[in-house]
């Protein structure tokens, strides 16, 4: 089967959003289909392999196409689009076409079903309870006016009914849309996961040998959704414990207000930041920690929507782990 994957991001993308989509088009095509995964181009010049960046081997039939976007963030997106509905509708069409992009894949179905492939939509979360919730969240979320909420239940609505297959991250958010939005056929319920070797599968790490203080990690953005500052209290209050923190970026404004909270509960000099780090480094930072956090504090998003790739990633390293009692997370765990 020939499919069509359409991420408007820059790719590489460091995000799990980049790391996700990446392993899916790369899993689909181990397996004997023939992916098209259309992006935007990278930021950096030269631009990076998409293959090296993520450690995946390359694989004939994965093929990256950068869509020919330019100018500021609107433009980039209107471009996006335009290229995507004509990537659709050309010559060679493809058996299947997958997004987890709600705005395009509302714009794909207005298109007559004679006249596209089939269009697989994978949710992440009920759009309108996430840009209400994003601004309590991220610090950099501006809050949604009515129209724009309108607008998304409105495409959410669409999708629903119109896609040909549809994909949920958890059992949670497949509820919660079919309490919205009425029961429908061809649904998935697909968790996030992590690429494991079978030797890796029999393989289990132990913490490096010595007297030392207990490592406890994090891995992942710093958001305050996440719960890094939870993780941080708990740390202050264990004066026996060394934190490691794999993950942040320098840009955003998250990585030092997570350092200056360190600094003001008096443990800075016992937490380790690393920063952003290649995807491929961080299972080896894992396995040098004893224990593994995911410390989400309930949200709109944390409590039915989120699947995180660190569940999966510090599952495979063989670390015990401490989560919050989230539903979404109990799903796995």
């Amino acid at each position: 089967m020939t499919t069509l994957y359409f991420a408007d991001i820059r790719f590489p993308l460091e995000r799990a959003n980049g790391i996700q989509t990446m392993e899916t088009c790369h899993a689909l095509a181990r397996r004997g289909h023939t992916v098209t995964l259309v992006v935007r181009p990278d930021t950096q010049s030269p631009a990076r392999d998409p293959f090296a960046f993520y450690g995946l081997p390359r694989i004939d039939t994965l093929h990256i196409e950068r869509a020919p976007v330019t100018g500021p963030a609107m433009a980039r997106r209107a471009g996006y689009l335009a290229f995507a509905l004509g990537r659709v509708m050309g010559a060679g069409r493809a058996d299947a076409v997958i997004t987890r992009d709600l705005g395009l894949a509302s714009a794909l179905l207005r298109i007559p079903p004679a006249s596209r492939p089939p269009l697989v939509y994978e949710s992440h979360g009920y759009a309108p309870d996430v840009a209400l919730a994003l601004p309590q969240l991220v610090s950099t979320a501006t809050a949604p006016g009515r129209a724009k909420l309108a607008r998304l239940a409105r495409r959410e609505a669409r999708v629903w009914r119109l896609a040909d297959g549809y994909v949920t991250i958890t059992s949670g958010l497949a509820d919660a849309l079919r309490a919205r939005l009425g029961s429908r056929e061809r649904l998935a319920i697909v968790p996030d996961g992590t690429r494991l070797s079978a030797a890796d599968a029999e393989r289990v790490v132990p913490p490096p040998p010595g007297h030392r203080k207990p490592v406890v990690a994090y891995a992942g953005h710093l958001y305050a959704w996440k719960g890094v500052d939870v993780l941080l209290d708990a740390i202050a209050n264990l004066p026996d414990v060394e934190g490691l923190i794999v993950g942040g970026h320098e840009a955003e404004p998250d990585l030092e207000r997570a350092r200056a909270r360190a600094a003001g509960l008096g443990i800075r000099e016992r937490v380790r930041f690393t920063g952003m780090v290649a995807p491929t480094e961080v299972a080896d930072l894992l396995r040098g920690a004893d224990v593994l956090v995911l410390p989400n504090p309930p949200s709109a998003i944390s409590t039915q929507f989120t699947s995180p790739l660190k569940l999966f990633e510090y599952m495979a390293v063989g670390r015990p782990i401490v989560a919050s009692d989230l539903p979404a997370i109990r799903e796995v765990l």
